[in-house]
This record gives C-alpha cells, structure tokens and sequence, in this order.
C-alpha cells in the first residue's frame, strides 16, 4: 500500500522566499515546486495561489 506524503510543519527555521522572514504559509504548486511566505507576503499571494490551485499549509498559530 502506497503511503501518503506529508510535508513537515513549518518551523523557526524556515524563511519568506520574498523577504526572509519567518515563513507562515507553505504553498505547494501543482508544478510540484515549493514557496514559504511570512503572514504579510501570504495574504498578499493567497487568493492567487487559490486561484491556482496550490495546496496551502498555513501555520497554526496564525490567521490569515
């Protein structure tokens, strides 16, 4: 049986591709690439990545 994929939480560790800030949203793109954002950079992007069918995994701790 084939497992499923997860990708880890997002951590201190991990950084804005825009700014260098913490990320708080990870974006998966239906390409297969990868973008990490912080709280401003995602509510600027996230209607577009919706729009473009990304899978977003937003930190907990926060809302966007």
């Amino acid at each position: 049986m084939p497992e499923t994929l997860t990708r880890p939480e997002l951590t201190a560790a991990d950084r804005c591709d825009r700014c260098g800030a913490a990320a708080k949203l990870r974006a998966v793109l239906p390409s297969g690439g990868e973008l990490l954002f912080c709280g401003h950079h995602a509510r600027e992007f996230k209607s577009g990545l919706n729009e473009m069918e990304a899978d977003l995994q937003e930190d907990e701790q926060i809302e966007l």
